[in-house]
C-alpha cells in the first residue's frame, strides 16, 4: 500500500502513459510492417516493376523537365483558390457585417481581379 501511494505521488509517474503510447506508436507500425514483409509474396517481374500510367506504357521519362511555365500556372491556381476560399466564410455571416463587410469584401475581390489582370498582361496565363 505504501509503494503505490509514493508511485502516484511521484512527478515521474504522470509520464508513464505518455511513455507507454509513445512505445505502441513506434513498436506497432514496426511490428505490422515487419510481418508483412515476412509474409508477403517476393516475385518481383518485368511488368510489375514498369511503371502504371492509366494502362498506357510510358514513352518518355518520368523524370521529365517541365517549363517553369507549367509551376507559376500552378502557383497562380493555388494561390487563386486559396483566396477564393475565404468567400464562404463571408458569405455565412454577410448579414452580421452589413454595409462593411461588403466595402471589405469588394476590396478583396478587386485586389484578386487587379492579381488577374496583371499576371495575365504578363503572359503568365499562357499554356503554350
Amino acid at each position: 500500500m505504501h509503494a503505490m501511494v509514493l508511485l502516484q505521488t511521484d512527478p515521474i509517474y504522470g509520464y508513464l502513459p505518455i511513455v507507454v503510447l509513445f512505445l505502441i506508436a513506434v513498436l506497432f507500425p514496426a511490428l505490422v510492417l515487419g510481418i508483412g514483409r515476412l509474409l508477403r509474396p517476393m516475385k518481383p517481374e518485368a511488368p510489375k516493376l514498369s511503371p502504371y500510367e492509366c494502362g498506357v506504357d510510358p514513352v518518355l521519362d518520368a523524370r521529365e523537365r517541365f517549363s517553369v511555365r507549367y509551376y507559376i500556372i500552378a502557383m497562380l491556381f493555388l494561390i487563386f483558390d486559396v483566396e477564393t476560399v475565404f468567400l464562404f466564410p463571408w458569405a455565412v455571416i454577410y448579414d452580421k457585417l452589413a454595409l462593411f463587410g461588403l466595402i471589405e469584401m469588394a476590396i478583396f475581390l478587386g485586389l484578386l481581379i487587379v492579381g488577374y489582370y496583371y499576371a495575365w498582361r504578363k503572359g503568365a496565363l499562357e499554356w503554350t
